[in-house]
This record gives C-alpha cells, structure tokens and sequence, in this order.
C-alpha cells in the first residue's frame, strides 16, 4: 500500500526553522566549484526572472542527486557550465549516475531503505519512490517559488499531475523537452558512408534493401584495416537489449515508440508488441542474417563497451540502435576519411506496406523527470534552485555554455565560432566534458529545439543551419545524393500521423499493482532470453523457439498484465483531457 505522501503545505512550514540546505553547506568559494517551430511567449520574461524565481540566496550549498541514466562525461562540474551555474547560485551537484541497469536496482534499494538524497531522476522507477512515500508534492513549491517553472509547462502543467487518481506533482518533467521540433533524425537502420557511396547510394527502404547493402559491400570489402568486416552487430546488453534487440520489431512493422506495448489507437487498449505476428518476420530476417554469416556473431553476448569498441573501429557496416547508444565510439571516426564511417540513418520497414513512424507526434510527454525528496532539508532552496536553471539565462547556459567561449552574438543572434563547432563534432566527448554543455538538462524544464527567445535566437543549438554545420563531409555527400539536408529529410514527416493523446505509453505510470510488476519482471525475463535464443536459432528451429516464447507469455499472466495497462493508458488519456 502507497505511504502517505509529505505535502509541500508541511515542508513549506517546517522550512522555518531549517538554517541549512540540502545536503551539506561547503566551505569553496562559489566561484570555485554548476511551439514548434516559433518563439517561446516572452510577455512575462522579465518577471519570469525576477529575485522570486531566481536562487537569489547564493550561499554555498550541496545537494546530493541520482540520475538512473548514465552521464559518463560528468565532471562533478569542474565544467565551465557547472562552474558558471555554482558562481550564480552557489549550488554544488554532488551527483551519482547509474552505470547499468537503468538505475532499476538503485531505486529499488532506496525504497527499501528509506535513505534518499536530495533530487533524484529516477525514469520509469519514480512509482517505487511514491509507494515508499519519498517524494515531496512540488505543486505549492511550484507556485509559491518557481515562475520559471510555470512559464516554461505553460498550458502543460495539467500533465505533471502524477496520475487522475493521485493530483500531486512528484517530478518536473526534464527528459522530454517542451515544444519540440525534431529537425534531425537520431534513430532508423544506420549504414556508414562509404558503403552507401560504394555502393551508388542506392535506395535502403526495406529490409531486403538493407540487407542487399550489406551483403554486396562485404562480398566486395571482406576486410577492413586489416581486420574482419562486421556486416552488422547489436548491443543487447542488459536494456539495451530493448533498444536494438526489441524496439526495432515495431519499428521496421510500422508502430510508433510505446515502449513494450502496440497501443490500438481507437480504443487506447495495450497488448504486448511483441506478439504480433508481423514482428515474428522481423525476428525471422534477423534470424536470416545471422544463419548467412551477416550478424554479428557476438550480437547478443557482448557488453557495451565491446559494441561500442568494434564500432570505433570502423569494421561495423550496419547500426539498428539511436545515435545517442553509440555516438562516442562514432565521434572518434569523424575525422577520418571526412567520416566515411560514420553512419546514415535511414526508414528501413519490412516491406513497403508499412511506413516509419519515429516521427509519429507526441505532444509534451511530460514524465520522466526530476523531484525533490523527503530527505532534503531545505526544499524551497531546491525549488529555486530548478528555477534559476528554466530561466532563460539558465537555459542558454545549459544549452550554449559561456559567452565569448562556446559562442558569440552576432547582429543580436547568438553564433557558434567555427572552430567551436569543429571541435564539438570531432571530438564531443572531451569538448562536453569541458564545457558542460548539455550535461545538465536534466536537472530543470527546458524548451525543445526550434523555440527561439526574446532575442530571436533558438534556445538550443539544433536548428538546421547548425545541425548542417555539425556533419562531416562524408554526410553531406550522402544527403544531397538522395536529395535531403538532413537525415529527417529521408522519413515520413509529422504531418502524416495523429497526435497520440497519451504521448508515448512507455512515459506512462505503471501500474502499482504487486501483480503488475512480478508479471512484467517474468515477461521481460522471458522476451530477454528466447529473442536471442530464436534469432540465433537453426532456420528450420525458429517458429518452434518462437512459439514456446508467447505460450510462455500466456502462461505467465501477460493478458492480465496487458488489461491493467490498458487502465492505465486510458486513465492517462482522460487526465490529460482535464
């Protein structure tokens, strides 16, 4: 049974005798240790920065955070950005990062043990934190304290609320930014340039294309530097396994991303994608490949760091993965041969009775996102803190860096230098491990990409001239060769789908229900081991492999676990409607 949440009413009053913040006061001098398409309204941005919204108390103080996704160029902002970020402030981030696992076992622990820190970011897990009563209700926090804040959700604030039976704000939705517009593709089936060029660029729209690609290339390229050619490989590391093992059998069949769920679109009803029998052709072609000697041997055994090392490489013809799962081992090709290895991102389907939906519009998503716990010991320093970060000098900092070092403003419009830029594409890592930029949108509301400010200038630096700018040679070459700018260009647009009045189901509340998560755990454990199993199968095995995978699924208590789902979408459907 969920424990009694503490209300803001409660924290607000006993902040009254609290004299230190979050976590633990330090002795460093600050100095020292951080819609679519149109402007954002600014009629009230002045006030949206006044002294009541901004950390106007600048006093050193830490506040302790876990973040369930990992940030592995986090520099316990000695960053420009988080060095700047604490001299406004006074605030220090003493944060800990998830390095596997999504953070599920972490969470689980603080749960259990009642011991928290300050703000966490706990992605899918946060109903775990609500049940073991640690998360504070931000909604009097918000609107005593945070006009940023309020400014930036907007007419969005409604999809905060935790769920329609539980009112309360436990998170500041920070993983899904507001007003989007997607300029660029990140996702799709990845081939590298220089099969592409070799190849005569010829058409990738079904797996039939994608795998002639690969098997004329490698027949012609059987090595690379001397060392075996990788027609394809995959990372199923732990969740990843979701990423390219799973989520492309929805993809290549013509869903939109609702995580582990089809979600019929007239009755919002939720079943387990992974039964439906047009992605059993997905994982056939897989299953193919891997038979004919073009998958990776090693697709379904080999850890992160080993998919990303092969990569690096170069050897690695073929991708199904999202550009973020790989882009540091791919920052270290961009320099070589004008990044004939790097990777274009193509709307590969099953065949050409379906269509790609990755840019199927969600509206804001709100869900996962940041929150202050019942362990922080000033909350309403917290709150302002968050604030101070949605701020539009907060936002530009997070997205742009420092003035006069990551960017100038040119006839009022903010510009990256070209040297800047050049090193931002070929060596990303180390310059986000120096600047900070982008490390911490994590931490407060922000507007997506496309939304300009009173300036005029974006609020973040993915913009078409600059996402242009950002490719290597070799990617140019291959967009004006099929006639695009940028690698959105390749896939069915917006325009083309429904807003889905849900966003997307995996940003939604599980249920809390004891019976939902031990049927889910089992579910997922079986999909996570017979997938692999009826890929890597004999061809004549793989129906067999595939069929015990569902009867398993059945037995286990998945439709029970898909009708309690389906509550839960529908719910979400009627709050959001208010």
């Amino acid at each position: 049974m969920r424990k009694p949440r503490t209300t803001a009413a409660l924290i607000l009053a006993g902040t009254i005798i609290v004299t230190a913040g979050c976590g633990s006061s330090t002795g460093n001098n600050a100095n020292n240790a951080s819609n679519a398409g149109g402007s954002a309204n600014s009629s009230n941005a002045g006030a949206s920065n006044n002294a009541a919204g901004s950390a106007a108390d600048t006093k050193p103080v830490t506040f302790s955070f876990f973040g369930a996704d990992a940030s592995p160029n986090w520099n316990n902002m000695q960053d420009e950005v988080g060095k700047e970020i604490t001299a406004k402030t006074g605030v220090t981030i003493k944060a800990e990062y998830a390095v596997t696992g999504g953070g599920t076992d972490k969470i689980s622990l603080m749960a259990a043990s009642g011991e928290y820190p300050d703000l966490v970011f706990a992605k899918g897990d946060i109903d775990k934190l609500v049940d073991a009563g640690a998360m504070i209700d931000l909604t009097d926090l918000i609107d005593k304290y945070a006009p940023n804040l309020k400014k930036v959700y907007g007419d969005y604030m409604q999809r905060l609320k935790y769920s329609s039976d539980d009112q309360a704000i436990y998170v500041l939705p920070t993983n899904d930014a507001v007003n989007t517009t997607y300029f660029d593709a990140g996702g799709g089936f990845e081939l590298q340039q220089r099969v592409l060029k070799e190849l005569g660029y010829p058409k990738i729209n079904t797996l039939d294309d994608y795998e002639k690609a690969l098997k004329d290339y490698v027949a012609k390229n059987p090595t690379t530097d001397g060392k075996p050619t990788i027609p394809l490989t995959l990372d199923t590391d732990d969740w990843r396994i979701m990423i390219t093992g799973t989520n492309p059998a929805f993809e290549a069949t013509g869903l939109p991303d609702d995580g582990e769920y089809y979600i019929n679109q007239d009755t919002y009803e939720a079943s387990l994608h992974i039964k439906r029998p047009e992605e059993r052709e997905y994982f056939r072609w897989l299953n193919k490949l891997f038979n004919e000697g073009l998958l990776d041997k090693e697709a379904f055994v080999q850890k992160s760091d080993q998919y990303k090392s092969k990569i690096a490489s170069g050897r690695v013809l073929g991708l199904i993965d999202q550009e973020w799962g790989y882009a540091d081992a791919e920052n270290s090709l961009k320099s070589k041969d004008d990044g004939a290895y790097t990777y274009a991102h193509m709307p590969v389907t099953l065949s050409a009775d379906y269509k790609d939906h990755s840019f199927a519009p969600t509206g804001f998503m709100a869900g996962w996102g940041i929150g202050i716990t019942t362990s922080c010991k000033d909350p309403v320093r917290a709150i302002k803190f968050l604030d101070w970060l949605a701020s539009d000098e907060g936002q530009v900092l997070r997205n742009w860096g420092v003035e006069g070092k990551d960017y100038t403003v040119e006839n009022g419009i903010r510009t990256i230098p070209a040297d800047v830029q050049k090193r931002k594409t070929e060596d990303n890592a180390a310059f986000t491990k120096d600047t900070g930029i982008g490390l911490y949108n994590i931490f407060s509301a922000h507007y997506g990409d496309g939304v300009k400010d009173s300036t005029g200038s974006y609020y973040t630096t993915n913009f078409p001239d600059q996402i242009v700018a950002g490719y290597t040679q070799a990617e140019k070459d291959t967009l004006k060769a099929y006639g695009a700018t940028t690698w959105k260009d390749l896939f069915p647009k917006e325009s083309e789908f429904k807003v889905r009045p849900y966003g997307a189901a995996w940003n939604t509340p599980a249920p809390t229900d004891s019976d939902y998560s031990v049927i889910y755990k089992k579910a997922e454990d079986i999909i996570w081991k017979k997938i692999p199993e009826a890929v890597l199968a004999k061809t004549a095995d793989f129906d067999k492999v595939y069929d015990n995978m569902l009867k398993q699924l059945d037995d286990v208590g998945t439709k029970k676990m898909e009708q309690m789902y389906t509550k839960a979408i529908q719910d979400r459907v009627k709050q959001w409607q208010g």
